[in-house]
């Protein structure tokens, strides 16, 4: 007699009428990385903490916001402060257009951040897989000069390369200011190691079945990477939309400036509205929430990356 059929015998039958009875549900404990039961001390605490980073990191942000959203007739710098715009208004996001080119601005921040992801997970890609995975001599030595190159500070060679972009007759265009971040060491070295962490095996398996160095490349090793890909494009995208100082110094041309710099002059000598400067700041933030939206889901796959795939 089987072990089900014992236990369905001591079951009490339902009487006719009676309501079932409902099995009584365990209660979740909640455990820490080791499987020990926390205590309820260390769970708050750790909530706490948590919601301070968090205040931390989104309470300028949003403070920001709720000023760009506060009318001209509004006190921003009460006491206590208030939070919340009592009259929320979009009238300060049309002064800014009113004040400066902004959607002019933008799009040329655009063209050199799209540019520049481009770039970066082209070269970087390629470089990355060729440090990591092919064999020739001085691969060690090409990557020591990639990592070298990310203490090397800005400031120090900013001079070097406008000197060099005005050599190449590129001073005031947006390819000057692309060209000296079209591919960054970081990204190099990123990609490099993403690549480092597939097994050999798969490779040496296609390279049996007579598959040439693009093809493992291109079929084998760049599917494997596409959490790391993603963090390479969100840096480059967000490295060239923030830039200011380069973009300050290579373009004179005010029909050429960036969103970073064009913002600058909401700043004015005599006068500085704090929901203008907050509107355009807004602005300036909104295609990173976005990037990162569509990008979020690979963004967090680094914990697999490089796994055999069944």
């Amino acid at each position: 007699m089987s072990i089900a059929t014992d236990a369905r015998r001591t079951e009490k039958p339902v009487q006719a009428g009676e309501k079932p009875r409902k099995k009584r549900a365990r209660r979740g404990r909640i455990t820490d990385e080791n499987g020990r039961r926390m205590p309820v001390w260390e769970i708050v605490l750790r909530y706490v903490l948590l919601l301070a980073v968090l205040a931390l990191m989104i309470g300028p942000f949003l403070w920001q916001l709720s000023t760009s959203l506060k009318g001209p007739h509004e006190n921003i710098f009460s006491s206590p402060p208030k939070f919340l715009p009592s009259e929320p208004t979009l009238h300060n996001y049309e002064r800014v257009a009113d004040t400066i080119p902004v959607w002019d601005y933008a799009l040329n921040s655009l063209k050199v951040a799209t540019a520049n992801v481009v770039t970066n997970c082209v070269g970087a890609t390629l470089a990355g897989y060729a440090l990591a995975r092919l064999r020739y001599r001085g691969r060690k030595v090409a990557t020591l000069v990639f990592i070298l190159a990310m203490l090397v500070p800005v400031e120090g060679i900013i001079i070097a390369q406008f000197t060099t972009m005005r050599e190449l007759g590129l001073n005031n265009t947006l390819i000057g200011v692309l060209l000296p971040g079209s591919i960054s060491a970081l990204n190099v070295l990123l990609m490099r190691n993403a690549f480092l962490n597939l097994p050999y095996e798969v490779e040496e398996a296609a390279y049996v079945d007579g598959a040439n160095v693009w093809q493992r490349f291109s079929r084998i090793a760049l599917p494997a990477v596409k959490g790391t890909l993603a963090v390479v494009a969100i840096f480059a995208f967000m490295g060239a939309w923030d830039d200011f100082l380069w973009p300050l110094i290579v373009l004179s041309d005010p029909d050429r400036f960036t969103l970073t710099i064009g913002l600058n002059y909401l700043h004015g000598t005599f006068a500085n509205d704090e929901r203008l400067v907050a509107a355009g700041t807004v602005i300036a933030v909104l295609p990173l929430i976005a990037l990162f939206a569509c990008l979020q889901r690979y963004f967090f796959r680094g914990v697999g990356e490089g796994a055999v795939k069944g």
